[in-house]
């Protein structure tokens, strides 16, 4: 077998095992709604759904904040690289890029 054609069917094994677990897994998932209502009708579970609120709202927002979190680094990496690359590098000066020119249009 060649290496692509194993490579392909570790792809479509996982897929496969993937779809499987996922359609194993939605009928947990089905029952977690009406939670909510049977905890708000007990004593003291106002205090349990306002956790669940605070639980997905911060659920939620977590991916957003990974997201600008590692934008916000890679941006300041970026321009720190560049911020030494200008250091490093002189900026010619109007003599020195006269001469370059020069010595371009004498080849």
């Amino acid at each position: 077998m060649t290496m692509h054609i194993r490579n392909l069917l570790n792809q479509l094994a996982l897929a496969s095992l993937a779809v499987i677990v996922i359609l194993t897994a939605a009928d947990v998932a089905s029952a977690c709604p009406s939670c909510q209502a049977a905890l708000a009708s007990q004593e003291g579970g106002q205090r349990v759904v306002q956790g669940f609120f605070w639980s997905i709202l911060f659920m939620m927002s977590m991916p957003f904040s990974i997201l600008t979190a590692l934008s916000t680094y890679f941006y300041l990496l970026v321009r720190r690289a560049r911020r030494e690359d200008a250091v490093r590098l002189p900026v010619p000066t109007t003599n020195q890029a006269a001469a370059q020119r020069a010595r371009d249009a004498g080849r």
